[in-house]
């Protein structure tokens, strides 16, 4: 079946988003790998773009990783950083996106030598730019890999100490089973003392325990896919009563096998529950879209309504960690679009 007149791509793009679940290395793309690799002298394993994006066939979370981090070795100085997101809020701008909150992976560079100083700066930078130059504001999100140590967390929040009013909140990500969000507890503990909000990526793939987990033990203000809750009725429940948001990136899960198909997603059965479910791009240059590919794949492929579209992206407007005068801004940016295309 094919899109409802009414929801064009041409209506998609101008819909003011907002995007809650991006990892800015995840935007990497191809040519600009190569662009900054031949910059910085680092050889890849590939011989071209396009020999790079076929390898982008995942069979699980891990066989993505595993390209994820071999493929950000190209990234080593302040430039780099700043191109790579210079480089995605240009690209997101185009799509009306008109705020992004952008998790950084600070281990996956400081673990290979490149300072901490060095990530966060020209990330910083890009983000004003973005903002005075593109009409794109941004909050800044560490993310703590939890296939490393509870100990490596701790180093790099204190790490982050001196940097701590570019950074809104911490989060969880990297390899989810196996590495429960218990574990880093006493890392959120004294993450929140520091006045950081918390998040976490939980149930993916992780079970629905997992989201337990990061709601009971790390205290987040939202879960990162969390699209395993449908699983325990109980946690449907919890989730819907407290308005707890779920940044769900459907062409992520598809690509990483977690969903058979775009029309195997359970988006739609998310928001029919009345759970507050956000759209995002995840990795967008391993996955095969920005924000507009997931809102036109997910449209298409489990005929959401006008509604159901305006229901997503205004849970993304609440969801974020925008003051509230900014979030009835946007709110109000996003009713008048879609009653000026009625």
């Amino acid at each position: 079946m094919s899109s409802s007149p009414d929801i064009t791509k041409t209506f998609i793009q101008g819909i003011p988003k907002a995007e809650l679940h991006i990892h800015i290395e995840g935007s990497l793309e191809p040519e600009l790998m190569f662009e900054i690799a031949e910059r910085n002298g680092v050889s890849l394993p590939y011989s071209s773009v396009e020999e790079a994006r076929r390898a982008y066939n995942f069979s699980d979370l891990q066989s993505f990783l595993d390209i994820y981090y071999q493929s950000m070795q190209v990234l080593l100085h302040e430039q780099d950083f700043y191109d790579l997101t210079r480089a995605y809020l240009q690209r997101v701008s185009s799509q009306n996106v008109r705020h992004v909150e952008i998790f950084f992976d600070p281990q996956a560079h400081t673990d290979r030598g490149v300072p901490f100083e060095t990530v966060i700066t020209g990330i910083h930078r890009a983000l004003e730019d973005g903002e005075r130059q593109l009409s794109v504001s941004s909050k800044l999100i560490m993310c703590f890999l939890r296939h490393l140590s509870a100990e490596s967390a701790m180093e790099t929040l204190r790490s982050s100490l001196p940097f701590r009013e570019w950074i809104v909140g911490v989060g969880l990500d990297s390899s989810e089973v196996g590495h429960p969000p218990e574990d880093f507890k006493a890392v959120f503990d004294e993450a929140r003392e520091h006045g950081f909000l918390t998040v976490a990526h939980a149930g993916e793939e992780g079970s629905p325990e997992y989201i337990w987990q990061a709601l009971d033990d790390l205290k987040v203000s939202r879960i990162d896919h969390g699209v395993r809750c449908v699983e325990d009725p109980k946690l449907v429940e919890r989730l819907r009563e407290e308005r707890i948001p779920l940044t769900v990136c459907p062409l992520s899960n598809v690509k990483l096998r977690v969903f058979g198909s775009i029309e195997d997603h359970n988006l739609k059965q998310m928001l029919d529950l009345g759970l507050c479910a956000t759209m995002n791009s995840d990795d967008p240059a391993y996955f095969g879209g920005y924000m507009d590919e997931n809102f036109h794949a997910t449209q298409e492929g489990l005929h959401l309504t006008r509604g159901d579209i305006h229901r997503l992206v205004k849970n993304s407007f609440q969801a974020s960690f925008l003051d509230a005068e900014r979030k009835q801004l946007l709110s109000d940016e996003l009713d008048e679009y879609f009653a000026s295309h009625a």
